[in-house]
């Protein structure tokens, strides 16, 4: 069962879809988990996907729109600001903790791509998330400079960031804003996982009208300044199951999330065959990947 609710993070009306248990009983407690988009998607897309199936496994869980992105408010429309993905995640479990029928003692979260990079984030500070799957997870601050493979960075971050001031600048004195899109054309000489992400938000495998793909050129500095991964081994320290795709180009995030974290428990599940794209909703790869986060969060929340 899958009802639409709204939230508050500060000022901006947040917009979510809770998805709750088979034989749902208002008077019982639930375990609820918090699912978060990856930059340039929606709730209605993956987030939507792993919601429902988590639901189907006995959990209360809740996808959400981010800040400034899909049915939830915030202007500039589209922004995508490390600040404000962090604080949607702890504003998302302000709201669950409001619910009679969650327990709040149990409360986790997955992050998917980019989205994974800030749950990590919003898990070292936000000790109410007990416990924290990732897929496909990736820190998109350090991916501007190590690259979306992790063989260096394609970005001349300098010249990216003097674009920026200059961008600014020029919307100080009244200039429009200028907007990117995290996808480019389909270009199969980029390889599969290229083609796939493409197909993935636009056409009909995934496609969906309020996820665009646009992000404001001025987003370029916060984002290439942030590490959602930074400390993780003295802050993040509630288990995490790290899930990325054996074929994956951006496994090394995952790589590297895994060997850091702090987590006195965690455990890391390869995907055979799957890419970063394939763990976003084809189902034999999304399935096992929900058949290992169910028995994470039953034996951590």
């Amino acid at each position: 069962m899958k009802q639409s609710i709204k939230f508050k993070n500060g000022e901006i009306d947040m917009a979510g879809n809770i998805f709750l248990p088979k034989d749902f009983n208002q008077t019982n407690k639930y375990p609820a988990i918090v699912i978060g988009h990856p930059a340039g998607g929606v709730k209605e897309q993956t987030a939507g996907i792993y919601a429902e199936k988590m639901a189907e496994k006995g959990f209360v869980t809740l996808a959400f729109d981010a800040s400034y992105q899909g049915e939830s408010g915030g202007l500039p429309r589209n922004t995508e600001k490390p600040s404000a993905r962090v604080g949607d995640i702890s504003a998302a479990v302000d709201f669950l903790t409001t619910l009679p029928y969650v327990d709040v003692e149990h409360i986790g979260g997955i992050g998917i791509c980019a989205s994974g990079g800030y749950f990590v984030a919003a898990t070292k500070e936000d000790k109410r998330i007990k416990a924290l799957t990732t897929v496909s997870g990736v820190d998109i601050g350090k991916m501007y400079h190590e690259g979306w493979n992790g063989k260096g960075g394609t970005v001349n971050i300098e010249e990216t960031l003097k674009t920026v001031a200059n961008q600014r600048t020029a919307e100080a004195g009244g200039a429009e804003p200028i907007f990117l899109n995290w996808l480019g054309d389909r270009n199969p000489e980029y390889g599969k996982e290229a083609t796939d992400g493409y197909d993935y938000y636009r056409t009909e495998r995934a496609q969906h009208p309020n996820s665009t793909g646009a992000f404001l050129l001025t987003d370029l500095n916060r984002l290439i300044n942030f590490r959602a991964f930074d400390r993780i081994e003295t802050l993040l320290t509630q288990p995490l199951l790290v899930i990325a795709g054996s074929e994956a180009n951006s496994k090394w995030n995952s790589d590297f999330l895994y060997a850091n974290a702090g987590s006195k428990i965690k455990e890391y599940f390869i995907v055979d065959g799957a890419n970063h794209f394939d763990l976003y909703d084809i189902p034999q790869y999304v399935d096992q990947g929900i058949e290992r986060m169910t028995q994470f969060f039953r034996d951590n929340l």
